[in-house]
């Protein structure tokens, strides 16, 4: 008990991250604090850099016409750019889109955002709650190292990225939709072979067991 409560207390001060900066419309994810704690990242020390720079520019390419009615985060893994949050129109949203996705180094783009008005802080404060839990539970997980794994949770809707095997995938996959608060997952991640996954990282892999009714996981 003492050992989830440390670790619910580590991954709550990182998801809290954003609500730092909730008074601003456009903001950066907290991915890239969350990268800094990884010692066996699988991403080229190139890519790592890459991906906290990209989080900054894409911001940036919020138009100042959309950029006050918009609630965003942009979390990158692997020069793969997850937008997230809230904007004002389809209009709005197409074009900040295609303006992320002209980025030198990005590669691939996932446009989650919805149209709508900006999300509540107290909305904001449950999904980073959602998070925190979600990372505790990958920190306990025995076989799957949670810095192989990014986790990004709008309106309850919970999105994983990383760069693992079909194992850890399953593992990471039962491990969020089993999470209370959150209704659905989003399946982001890179699935490579064992033996690609060998060569990039010595941590071990292992399968998960989900409960009854668990929430709906989307693919992209």
């Amino acid at each position: 008990m003492q050992k989830l409560k440390l670790t619910l207390a580590a991954a709550a001060l990182i998801a809290a991250l954003p609500l730092l900066q909730g008074c601003v419309p456009a903001v950066v994810g907290a991915g890239a604090a969350a990268g800094v704690m990884s010692a066996h990242d699988r991403r080229a020390t190139g890519a790592q850099a890459d991906d906290e720079a990209a989080e900054w520019k894409a911001a940036q390419q919020v138009p100042d016409a959309y950029r006050e009615a918009s609630h965003l985060n942009f979390t990158a893994f692997n020069r793969r750019l997850l937008i997230t949050g809230e904007v004002p129109s389809e209009e709005a949203r197409n074009v900040i889109g295609e303006r992320v996705g002209k980025l030198d180094g990005i590669r691939e783009v996932f446009n989650e955002t919805t149209v709508g008005p900006a999300s509540s802080l107290t909305t904001r404060s449950n999904d980073s709650y959602i998070t925190s839990k979600v990372k505790a539970r990958l920190v306990d997980e025995k076989y799957l190292s949670a810095n192989h794994v990014k986790v990004v949770t709008e309106a309850g809707v919970t999105y994983l990225m990383g760069i693992v095997n079909e194992r850890e995938a399953k593992v990471a996959v039962t491990i969020a939709r089993t999470t209370d608060g959150v209704r659905k997952v989003v399946n982001l991640f890179e699935v490579l072979s064992d033996a690609e996954i060998k060569r990039l990282s010595t941590i071990p892999a292992s399968s998960g067991t989900a409960p009854a009714q668990p929430a709906p996981v989307e693919s992209r």
